[in-house]
This record gives structure tokens, C-alpha cells and sequence, in this order.
């Protein structure tokens, strides 16, 4: 799968929206990548978590365990590790931070890799490797469908993504003019508590 076809199932699903949006890192974009709307279609999930998995298998081989946080990284983390044959489990916040919960375990020899949606600055990314790391397993590298850094994110881990943009996203005290003037939405899941 091609970087063109990830953009045109974003597309068809109605998931790439333009306008003044705040992200789940705090910082301002006139691009969402809305991808609740891919995950609402089984099929176009499934499709592109199998071409994410054939990415994972080509750079890191066989996988045992993905971890994704929740609660984006749900949904493509089991579709998956459905494709690559591994067990699915994922980290939510107790106290502001990522843990292992519900009686989830990374079991010593586990190769594991970490499944995210959609990277932007790495945060939560990061944070979700930190917690996976407090367990045993060999965290091999993590994944994404869309890395919209560019590239940029530094998770500590090597970094497989389906598709790799280059969008904006500014700081709230350095917004464009043109974005500025446009109304604000904040469509991300950050802020849920647990």
C-alpha cells in the first residue's frame, strides 16, 4: 500500500478534515486526521493494519506481542496484531500515566512491538513505551498508520508508519494569521480520564 492509496482511505472515509483544530499534543493544526471514521469501517481497518503489519514484519520480523495505548491505538493495535499473529493488549492512565491494566502481561522473551494511530509529536508514543518497558519483553520498535511529524518524532525506538506527512501544527502563541482567524475544535481523546 502506497502513501497515496493510506491518503485516499482517509479521504473516502471523510477522516482528513481541514480547518483550526487542536490536537491531542496541545498544538494547533489546520489538519485533523480524524481516524475514528477509518475504524468505524471493519474493512478499511483491516486493510490498512495488514499493509501496517507487513511493514512491521519487513522491519522487525516476527512479533509476539503489540501494545498500543488507549484509546486511540486500541482499535489498530488488535487489527494488527490480528494480522501478524500476536497477542494485542494495551496501556491506559491510572494517575496521569500509561499502565499496564485489566491483568495484562508482557510475558519475558516477548518480542513487542508498540501500535499507534496517528504520531504527531511522539508524546504519547514515548509514554507508552516507557510504560511497556517497566515489564519484561523486547520492545523491538513501535508503528503507526500516519506519522504526521514528517519523520521528526523522536520515540527512542525505531518508527514504522504507513504513511509519512508533513503537516503544520504550531504552539497556541505562534498561530498563522490565517489559521488564527478560523474557529476552534478540539476533537481528540486525551483529556478522557479513566
Amino acid at each position: 500500500m502506497t502513501q497515496d492509496d493510506v491518503l485516499a482511505e482517509f479521504k473516502d472515509a471523510g477522516a482528513l478534515l481541514e480547518g483550526h483544530f487542536i490536537l491531542s499534543s496541545g498544538l494547533h493544526s489546520p489538519v485533523f486526521l480524524q481516524k475514528m471514521f477509518i475504524f468505524m469501517d471493519p474493512v478499511r481497518t483491516e486493510r490498512l493494519c495488514k499493509a501496517l503489519a507487513a511493514k512491521i514484519t519487513e522491519r522487525f520480523g516476527k512479533i509476539d506481542m503489540v501494545v498500543s495505548p488507549a484509546v486511540g491505538g486500541i482499535v489498530p493495535g488488535y487489527e494488527t496484531a490480528r494480522a501478524l499473529g500476536a497477542k494485542a493488549v494495551f496501556v491506559e492512565r491510572e494517575n496521569g500515566q500509561f499502565q499496564l491494566r485489566r491483568g495484562f502481561q508482557i510475558p519475558a522473551g516477548a518480542r513487542v512491538v508498540m501500535v499507534e494511530d496517528i504520531v504527531t509529536t511522539g508524546l504519547s508514543s514515548r509514554e507508552c513505551l516507557a510504560a511497556i518497558a517497566e515489564h519484561p519483553g523486547e520492545v523491538v520498535g513501535a508503528a503507526c498508520l500516519i506519522d504526521r511529524s514528517g519523520g521528526k518524532a523522536d520515540l527512542g525506538k525505531p518508527l514504522v508508519a504507513l504513511a509519512t506527512l508533513d503537516i503544520p501544527a504550531f504552539p497556541a502563541d505562534q498561530l498563522p494569521p490565517e489559521l488564527a482567524k478560523l474557529p476552534v475544535v478540539k476533537p481528540g481523546s486525551r483529556a478522557l480520564s479513566s
